[in-house]
Order: C-alpha cells, then sequence, then structure tokens
C-alpha cells in the first residue's frame, strides 16, 4: 500500500491550560493525528506528561489518534498505562531498551500500535531490524528532549536508507519541522510529519498543514 502524508502537530507546542481545545482546533484545521510527547527528565534531560494527560485527551476527543513518543528510559513499564489512557500508538527509543523486538510485541498485544524511534547520533542501522515488525519508525531531526529546536537536515540519509529498503513503511520525522524546511524531508522519504511551533504557533495553522501535507504528498 502506498505511503500517505499525515500530519501530527506536537501538542508540546500547544497551550497546556486549554489543551484540548487546542488540539481540537488542529484536528479541525485537517491535522490527521496528535503528536504526544513524554519524557521522564532521565532518558531526556525535560519533563513534560504521562498518561493521566492521555486519558484526558481522549475524553475530549474521542476520535483522534492519539501518537505517544515515549523518550523515557524503561519505556516498557508504561505500556499498559499508556493502552488504558487511550493512546492509538506507542513509540519507544531503541536506545532504551535491550530487546525491541519483544517490546513491539507487548505493544502490539496491549491494542496498540507501536513506533521505535532513534536519535539523531545513533545509526538507522540500529532500527533496521524492526523497520518490518513496527509500524513506524521516528527518526529524530533534532535532540530529543525539547521543543523549539533547528532541524537537523544532516539525518535525511537515514530517511533515504529506509525509504528505499521499505517503500511502504511510515517513516515520521519530528523536530524543527515547517514550511521551510519540510521539502528536505518529503524528499527524502518522510511521510509523517510531526510540527509543532510550526503550527501551533502559527497565524494560520491550516495553511501550514495544508503546506506540509502538499510537500509529501507531491513525492508519491
Amino acid at each position: 500500500m502506498p505511503v500517505k502524508a499525515v500530519i501530527a502537530p506536537s501538542i508540546l507546542s500547544a497551550d497546556f491550560g486549554a489543551l484540548a481545545a487546542d488540539a481540537s482546533r488542529v484536528l479541525d484545521l485537517g491535522a490527521d493525528t496528535l503528536h504526544v510527547d513524554i519524557m521522564d527528565g532521565h532518558f531526556v534531560p525535560n519533563m513534560t506528561i504521562g498518561a493521566p494527560v492521555v486519558a484526558s485527551l481522549r475524553k475530549h476527543l474521542p476520535n483522534a489518534f492519539l501518537d505517544c513518543h515515549l523518550m523515557v528510559s524503561e519505556p516498557e513499564r508504561w505500556v499498559q498505562d499508556f493502552a488504558k489512557a487511550g493512546a492509538n500508538n506507542f513509540t519507544f527509543h531503541v536506545e532504551a531498551h535491550a530487546d525491541p523486538a519483544a517490546l513491539i510485541d507487548v505493544i502490539h498485544a496491549a491494542g496498540m500500535k507501536a513506533g521505535v524511534a532513534v536519535k539523531p547520533g545513533t545509526p538507522v542501522e540500529k532500527v533496521i531490524p524492526f523497520a518490518e515488525k513496527a509500524d513506524m519508525i521516528l527518526i529524530m531531526t533534532v535532540e530529543p528532549g525539547f521543543g523549539g529546536q533547528s532541524f537537523m537536515a544532516g539525518v535525511m540519509p537515514k530517511v533515504e536508507v529506509l525509504r528505499k529498503q521499505f517503500p511502504d513503511l511510515n517513516i515520521e520525522v519530528d523536530g524543527g519541522l515547517g514550511l521551510n524546511t519540510i521539502e528536505a524531508a518529503a524528499t527524502a522519504g518522510a511521510n509523517v510529519i510531526v510540527a509543532g511551533t510550526s503550527v501551533f504557533g502559527a497565524k494560520d495553522p491550516g495553511a501550514v498543514i495544508a503546506g506540509l501535507r502538499a510537500a509529501v504528498d507531491s513525492k508519491y
């Protein structure tokens, strides 16, 4: 099946005082999913939110696809909590688990899709063995841990390698994506686009979402 564009605004850049309303607005403006960044202050040097916030989002947005990206140590500890909270996708870092294939099975058994993420400094070869078992591979285009960083074009060869080997794979990119960087990501083969500041901080978020989608669609 040919890949399609998936635009996933990151709620890390939303107004947490009006999170459900902000999230609902970008979905109404054309976003496909919501990207939920979970940080534990250990695997990355920042803390954000956990399963209770995901459960609250699910209550207010029963039909939204919640793409949860866990930048945490011991991700296996949190699979059941996020499944119960209503997460649709559980992405963990290949650097954070000794047996990614086994964890993918646990995530699938809990009723969620499974993603495997890789930091900018980690070779793409670390995730290739799991590309067919996972539902998605996430190539970080910034160092995980903080929003608002600049896009790292130097990791695009990782995306190119994955797209060449796995034409139907959902390849997600996360970090510094906006209308001025999407062309590089789309040309490399990314189809799932996480965008935080460029969407939630835009005067016209709908136009940004449409522009990101058009750039990806033009490659397929």
